[in-house]
């Protein structure tokens, strides 16, 4: 199953996301939907409708963990709720820059990839850095805070590398113009 926009909130309410929660997840989902956009425009082959569900449901694991854990946590959930396969990599994947196989061995996780690597993994896992709260804000943001919290810089910045190599241009000059465009 895959849900609709309708679905995923049907099961953030189901399983008790606070309205923090469920507007933040609206607001990664705006902001991959114009990179899904962005991409498709191009000729390139991405899953809008696995974007969005993935991008809607990034944070549902926030129930049950308030730590890196919750994108496992969400993935497991939405794996009992017979979510495809699909949106629950994009979820169990969009944590950090993704986790190495040592840092999840390190946290105690099950011998799973946590690496984005499809498009649709990427595209979410960018724009879940580029919003904080429901503030889209400059990546720069996210490097200071990853330097602030020790986690790996260059994994970010690999991410962005990717995502601009998708697009063929800077993605957060682009998610700000279309932001601006719709408001």
């Amino acid at each position: 199953m895959r849900p609709s926009e309708e679905g995923a909130l049907k099961l953030h309410r189901k399983h008790g996301s606070n309205d923090a929660i469920v507007r933040h997840c609206k607001t990664v989902a705006r902001v991959s939907m114009i990179l899904a956009t962005e991409l498709q425009s191009q000729g390139k082959a991405v899953d809008k409708e696995a974007v969005l569900a993935g991008a809607l449901l990034h944070d549902i694991g926030r129930n049950r963990a308030q730590t890196v854990r919750h994108g496992l946590e969400g993935s497991l959930l939405l794996k009992e709720e017979g979510v495809d396969e699909k949106v629950v990599e994009i979820v169990r994947r969009h944590v950090g820059a993704g986790l190495s196989a040592e840092e999840a061995k390190a946290l105690g996780f099950p011998n799973l990839d946590y690496i984005p690597r499809s498009v649709e993994e990427v595209v979410v896992c960018f724009a879940d850095k580029m919003v904080d709260g429901v503030k889209v804000r400059p990546f720069e943001e996210e490097v200071k805070r990853f330097v602030r919290k020790g986690h790996d810089v260059p994994r970010l910045m690999a991410l962005r590398e990717r995502v601009r190599s998708e697009l063929g241009k800077d993605p957060e000059g682009l998610i700000f113009e279309k932001i601006k465009e719709s408001d």
